[in-house]
């Protein structure tokens, strides 16, 4: 399923609070995420303190497409590029290095970012409506499970969210694998 996010009026105003620095949460492949504009430090503190979550353990950057986190791939050599290339999009984050590319409110204490080229068709719309990339974080207070519908989000976030994207989750049974792009290491 493809969304023709520039005539889609939920998509567009999903968007337009991203840009203007709202929360939001919505659809992946296996939980409810949360996101916001990861250039916007204040959108990214509001994000982590409805999370209730420390800024040193870094968060993801999910995308529409690879074209998308280019500014994160550039200096990588060609098989590593073709690594990611391979395994995009779908379920897969990568730990790339960025510790002189990404902000420290994004990467945390870590020299890397992590980044995923989304396949959910709600993710891609958001990103091509928003003309970049997204924090991406499961949709839960820490140590809770992950929201897995839109009552629970209401549970954990009450009417604190500026948007709920429509459409329902990608099927998966758990969150996307996380790989050290270095190291070929699985973290999760």
């Amino acid at each position: 399923m493809v969304i023709d996010w520039q005539n889609d009026t939920r998509i567009l105003e999903l968007a337009r609070q991203l840009k203007n620095g709202g929360v939001i949460a919505y659809p992946t492949e296996a939980v409810w995420g949360l996101g916001c504009d990861p250039g916007n430090r204040l959108a990214v503190e509001r994000l982590l303190q409805l999370k209730q979550r420390q800024v040193d353990k870094g968060l993801i950057l999910i995308a529409g497409s690879l074209s998308q986190i280019s500014l994160y791939t550039d200096g990588l050599s060609d098989s590593q590029r073709e690594t990611l290339a391979n395994s995009w999009p779908g379920p897969n984050t990568w730990l790339l290095p960025a510790e002189h590319i990404a902000p420290d409110w994004i990467r945390g204490k870590h020299a890397s970012v992590a980044v995923r080229v989304s396949d959910h068709p709600v993710v891609q719309a958001l990103c091509h409506a928003f003309g970049g990339p997204l924090v991406s974080t499961s949709a839960n207070p820490q140590g809770k499970p992950s929201a897995l519908t839109t009552s629970e989000l209401a549970q954990y976030f009450g009417d604190s969210l500026d948007g709920i994207a429509p459409g329902e989750l990608g099927g998966l049974s758990s969150p996307s694998t996380i790989r050290d792009l270095l190291s070929g290491a699985t973290i999760r």
